[in-house]
């Protein structure tokens, strides 16, 4: 069972780091074919912020997996990305009106099915609640944040019906609906959120999940890639497929990258350069491309796995931005003249 699950994430705990700097990893390997890895056992933990006993806070883990679970069952009440003590809901859409960004019909939940299978099986839990699980062979409580183990003798898909809205989800992310300027300058990057999970502060959510996926860039008179800024957001982003230009040259499907709150960051100067440089036009942006990232108010703190022990960390090579020089420079003398004419000096 993998014991690269971390569930003490306060600073006290010596496996667990923070970091003023962006990070970034590089894909994991797939495991070869004689070495069977499930999905419980390819699950890592890379950061998190609060506990699930206080029903505050976030965790983020990143799985490889190629073998089947055969009859074996993960039960995880935790969640993955896991936030404690809220739930994720589709956000307000406000102006918008009634379509737009992740449509609620688009989401696909399960249907009941009673599978016949009297075989044994094991059930691994991940839960916060105290319970007592009584299998035909062992006993166990589960407990904050930490794997337990269960054996039955039959298959645990034998529901035949249930009642209620709390159940597993799925979405295709290639049905998210854009939503974008059509003038100039930059919406907010609420506009690319798929679902939100509020904290107990109001108005600043917990997590928000964004989505960037192909779409049309319209905007003129505007910097067209995202613009050099730093605020309270944690962001931890992803690539599922494609190609992501900005974040570092080693951004490859599979890969993650981090930046603490209030940490600068932007693209590297060759994209600055390219944006510099382009006629405004129409553009196809981020085409046979979907990245996600995980947008929090929260501080994280990053595993010994994440910062010592996958051999896949790097950081961004700073001299990305080497390059870049203050562009208000190169138009002094035309504000200098505008400041004169508005009776002002710089």
């Amino acid at each position: 069972m993998s014991s690269l699950l971390e569930s003490t994430f306060l600073p006290l705990n010596p496996k667990v780091h923070v970091s003023p700097t962006q990070l970034a990893w590089y894909p994991l390997d797939v495991p070869k074919d004689s070495n069977s890895i499930d999905f419980v056992d390819g699950l890592k933990t890379l950061a998190r912020n609060g506990d699930p006993t206080l029903r505050e806070g976030l965790a983020i883990h990143m799985y490889l997996a190629n073998a089947s679970m055969q009859n074996r069952a993960f039960c995880n009440n935790d969640d993955i990305q896991e936030i404690f003590g809220s739930h994720y809901v589709l956000p307000d859409l406000g102006p918008l009106g009634g379509n737009g960004l992740a449509n609620a019909r688009d989401f696909q939940h399960l249907l009941t099915h009673f599978d016949v299978d009297q075989s044994p099986w094991n059930i691994i839990y991940k839960c916060i609640r105290q319970h007592i699980l009584r299998g035909i062979f062992l006993t166990y409580s589960r407990l904050s944040g930490k794997l337990f183990n269960c054996s039955q003798d039959h298959t645990p898909f034998d529901v035949v019906t249930w009642h209620g809205n709390y159940v597993p989800y799925k979405y295709a992310m290639e049905k998210f609906i854009s939503v974008g300027s059509i003038s100039k300058d930059h919406i907010d990057p609420s506009i690319f959120c798929i679902l939100t999970a509020p904290s107990k502060t109001l108005n600043t959510p917990l997590a928000d999940f964004l989505i960037f996926s192909p779409c049309w860039d319209v905007v003129s008179r505007t910097f067209h890639p995202p613009y050099y800024h730093h605020n309270e957001a944690t962001e931890f982003m992803g690539l599922i497929y494609g190609e992501y230009r900005g974040r570092s040259n080693s951004f490859q499907p599979g890969g993650a990258s981090y930046e603490t709150g209030f940490h600068p960051h932007g693209v590297s100067y060759d994209e600055f350069k390219k944006a510099m440089e382009l006629d405004p036009q129409l553009m196809r942006v981020h085409k046979g491309t979907i990245a996600f990232m995980f947008e929090s108010s929260m501080m994280m703190t990053i595993t010994d796995y994440a910062m010592y022990c996958s051999g896949k960390l790097h950081e961004h090579e700073p001299k990305m931005w080497d390059d870049l020089k203050a562009q208000f420079m190169n138009h002094l003398e035309e504000v200098k003249a505008e400041l004169k004419a508005a009776g002002q000096t710089l």
